[in-house]
Formats: C-alpha cells, sequence, structure tokens
C-alpha cells in the first residue's frame, strides 16, 4: 500500500513538472500539417463528482513529438481556504497541459469509456486554435471562475473553438431533446434516490428548473460530443463536418460508475424517519402527551438547513442556489421556534407561527404543482410527517391555551 502511495506521489510530482516545462516551452512549439487536434470524452465514474463525465482537448503531432491533453477540469487543493471558497462559489480552475499518456491511464485505471472526435480543421484552422490553447494556459491566464451549468470543461472546448472560427462554425444541438430543465439533466446523470442528488435537489433553487436552451444542455459531457458530431464547418459555400472521425479509445468490460445501495437510500432512511415521526405523533394524540424533545430537534434541525440554504443563496456567487423554495419547509426561523415550543405557556407568536408553518407546506405543493420548482422525491414522506406532527402541535398549543384561562 505504501508503495502505491509512493509511486502516486512521484506520477505526481512528474506531471507538474512536466507541465511546467510545457508552460514554459509551449508558446515556440508550433504544429506540422499532419497534427491532429481531438475532443476527448470521459464517461462517468465511480464518484459522485465524476458522475457527469469529463472533456478534454488532445493535441496530438508526431512531426513535433507532442501528445498532450489540455483539461479545464483541474482544481488545487492547495489554495488557501479551500472549502470556503468551494462553498462560496469562489473556487478557480485551472487549464492544465498534461501528457496525453498520463492522462488516459487514470481513466483507464477507473473504468471509464474514453472516446475521441478528431476535429477536420485544416492547417491555419489548427494553429489558430493550438495558439488559443498555448495562450489559455498561460500562466496569467488560465485560472476561471468554474460555473457547474454555464463555464466548464464542456462549454469551454465549445466557446473556445466559436472564438477562434467565429461564423464558420456551426455548432448543431437540433438533435437534443426538448423540454428539459437543468434538474432534469442532472437527474439523467445522478439518480433521484442517491444522497449526492438529494443533497443537490435540497441545494439548487428554482433558477435550475425554467426549461434550459438546448444550447445550455451542451454543459454535459455527453451533450457536447454530441453536438460536434452533427456540427459543421463553412469554407465559402463548402461545408465539411466539424468531426472527421471517431473512436473509442478505451471501453471498459465493466463501467465502474457512481452507486448506492438501496437499503441506505433517502427514501429508505427518510421514508423511515417519517414513520417514526408519525407513529410518535399517533401515540402522542392517543395518550394526550405533551410537546416534547421530537419538536425541538424536529424544528432546529429544519431551521439549520434553512439557515444554511439562506447563505447559499445570499452568501454565495454560486448562480444556481438562488430562488430555493426549500425555504418553504426548512424555513429558518424554526431554529428560534425550537427554543421555546416545549414550554408550557410559550409565547402568544407560537400558535400562528405553526400555522404559517402548515400553510408554507402547501405552498411548497402548490409551487410544484405549477412548476415553480421541483422538490426532492426523497423528502415527500418527511414533507407528510411535517403536516401531521405540525397538526399536533396545534391541538397541544390550543388546548393548554384553554387550560390556562
Amino acid at each position: 500500500m505504501m508503495k502505491q502511495l509512493s509511486l502516486k506521489y512521484v506520477m505526481l510530482i512528474l506531471v507538474c513538472v512536466f507541465t511546467t516545462n510545457i508552460h514554459a516551452q509551449n508558446q515556440f512549439i508550433r504544429l506540422s500539417e499532419n497534427a491532429e487536434i481531438s475532443l476527448i470524452t470521459i464517461g462517468p465514474g465511480p464518484e459522485l463528482y465524476d458522475s457527469f463525465g469529463h472533456t478534454a482537448i488532445r493535441v496530438h503531432d508526431d512531426a513535433t513529438n507532442i501528445d498532450w491533453v489540455f483539461n479545464y477540469g483541474r482544481f488545487n487543493f492547495n489554495t488557501p481556504n479551500f472549502y470556503l471558497k468551494f462553498a462560496r462559489g469562489k473556487l478557480l480552475y485551472t487549464l492544465w497541459v498534461t501528457p496525453y499518456d498520463d492522462f488516459i491511464e487514470d481513466y483507464v485505471y477507473q473504468r471509464r469509456w474514453v472516446k475521441e472526435q478528431v476535429l477536420s480543421l485544416n492547417t491555419q484552422e489548427k494553429k489558430q486554435f493550438f495558439d488559443f490553447l498555448k495562450n489559455n494556459a498561460r500562466d496569467e491566464n488560465r485560472e476561471y471562475l468554474y460555473d457547474f451549468f454555464f463555464d466548464n470543461c464542456a462549454t469551454r472546448p465549445v466557446d473556445g473553438l466559436e472564438k477562434v472560427m467565429g461564423k464558420q462554425l456551426h455548432i448543431d444541438y437540433s438533435s437534443f431533446p426538448e423540454g428539459y430543465t437543468h434538474r432534469d439533466l442532472i437527474r439523467h446523470n445522478v439518480h433521484w434516490n442517491t444522497w449526492g442528488m438529494l443533497g443537490m435537489d435540497v441545494a439548487i433553487g428554482s433558477v435550475t428548473d425554467r426549461l434550459a436552451t438546448k444550447k445550455e444542455y451542451a454543459f454535459l459531457p455527453d451533450y457536447t460530443m454530441e453536438a460536434f458530431t452533427n456540427s459543421v464547418i463553412t469554407d465559402g459555400t463548402t461545408k465539411r463536418p466539424l468531426v472527421l472521425k471517431t473512436e473509442a479509445l478505451h471501453i471498459p468490460e465493466e463501467e465502474n460508475t457512481y452507486k448506492e445501495s438501496f437499503m441506505i437510500s433517502p427514501i429508505v432512511i427518510i421514508g423511515l424517519i417519517a414513520l417514526l415521526l408519525i407513529y410518535k405523533t399517533y401515540k402522542d394524540y392517543k395518550n394526550d402527551n405533551p410537546l416534547g424533545l421530537v419538536d425541538t430537534i424536529l424544528l432546529f434541525c429544519t431551521g439549520l438547513i434553512g439557515i444554511l440554504l439562506v447563505l447559499l443563496w445570499f452568501g454565495t456567487e454560486h448562480s444556481t442556489t438562488k430562488w430555493n423554495y426549500d425555504l418553504l419547509w426548512a424555513f429558518p426561523f424554526h431554529m428560534i421556534a425550537s427554543f421555546v415550543i416545549r414550554k408550557v405557556s410559550p409565547p402568544k407568536w407560537i400558535y400562528p407561527y405553526m400555522k404559517l408553518s402548515i400553510i408554507l407546506l402547501a405552498l411548497l405543493c402548490f409551487h410544484w404543482i405549477v412548476g415553480v420548482q421541483r422538490f426532492a422525491y426523497a423528502l415527500i414522506p418527511l414533507y407528510i410527517a411535517l403536516v401531521i406532527r405540525y397538526l399536533y402541535i396545534l391541538k397541544v398549543i390550543k388546548k393548554n391555551r384553554e387550560i390556562s384561562q
């Protein structure tokens, strides 16, 4: 095990040294006429962040001994305040230039398919695109503010080609299906009944539930690859396909994709929690029990989630966490209510506040029905349990008031 770790560190150091060497020399390199520039698409991987695949650009030229991959999908774990910047949407991603053999070896090891589309660029177009990539790889240009939907490893190659080729290039999105939102497109890659998708469903707001334009589908590598397949380059009155040929560089016998066990999936765990809450409410109702610790925990936890959602909305640069109506069930002020809910004589505002909590859950259903925002399917049992428990809380508060009067 130690030998494997040591080997990985050595390889990482060599890649960094090689990359630095490339950055120092690449401004002086010119491609030959036989050079090839390709779009590399990688299939989904075993981790949540790998579930959407990956895109990179390969430049291969035997005459100049070049076989490099320009990879827009890298970031530096050693960045100061890494996790804070990641959470706030301020983490800079980096264009890395690595040897092709080192690049593909990693994905072969992960058992992910790799496909290459060689672009039918002429000599001048290859030179211009290569110059564009080299300029992007300069230290002062290689970092960019990553946006999952609008500026990522899959959108950058399209944007780069369009900048270089202008109106000559026609990216064809016509084969894409219609009627999908950004949330739909995410769920195509990550099943709704996984903890990863649950986290994303709760964190992202209604801005992801508008219909995406077909061009916006191409934030996913599969769609970028399909768009390239159908695209053309115009030379005066003639047209030629953007993709000269497509080749499978690696097809694993068995793909190693992101999976979760059903028995510990959200619908099972949250369903059990909801059933226990409903059963507890039933027993409390039958035995005429007072409000207790379960109510404090319930309001505190939902309030805490609400505070986190507010921070994602107003305290970050993420474009997808705005206008999040999950706040209708995870209401931040629940945290305040949690500290007074168990009192024998709670403040007068708690009764109308709990009425408001039920109204907010009704509004959540309304927003879902009319299509303003879609919510996590796995949370449906919890929504039902919350309504039942809140009704019981209202009953107990009303009864205590009548007794005190």
